[in-house]
């Protein structure tokens, strides 16, 4: 059997048997995981076309950059409140230490809200370059925050 086909008749089986499985499923009776899951997608929603205008690969037209700023300032607080102490279960991809180090966690939370901020003042003042310095403080601080409490 040459290699090409066996190489296709694997990954169509993968994807057959990937296909019996359902999701885990968000058993908590609030459904925080659910919650915190869809402001974080959110967050992505948000962040990524503003990447984009930082790297340079989209324009920058700065009024409509600031009202993505100004809408990603909105969300920058909610997520927090669906990590409540029993809200670490599966399918989570918190770190126990969201909940064993809650200070820690915190000052994480408050290094990303200030960076929102501080993009946020960048973005009205109107200049690319404070732009670009203030996402890269942005994207800093989310890449902090995943290392130290969230599984890839």
């Amino acid at each position: 059997m040459p290699l090409k086909f066996r190489t296709l008749a694997c990954v169509l089986l993968c994807m057959c048997l990937s296909a019996c499985f359902e999701p885990i499923k968000d058993t908590h009776p609030d459904q925080v995981l659910t919650k915190r899951r869809a402001l974080f997608k959110q967050f992505t929603r948000a962040l990524e076309p503003m990447g984009l205008v930082a790297s340079g690969r989209n324009a920058y037209k700065p009024d409509e950059f600031l009202a993505m700023v100004q809408d990603l300032e909105k969300l920058s607080g909610k997520p927090w409140i669906y990590f409540p102490a029993d809200g670490n279960y599966p399918p989570t991809h918190a770190k126990p230490a969201v909940w064993s180090q809650p200070e820690a966690f915190k000052r994480a939370q408050d290094t990303y809200q200030a960076s929102v901020h501080a993009l946020l003042l960048a973005a009205q003042v109107g200049k690319l370059e404070s732009v670009q310095r203030a996402m890269d403080g942005v994207t800093n601080s989310c890449k902090a925050c995943h290392k130290d409490f969230r599984y890839e």
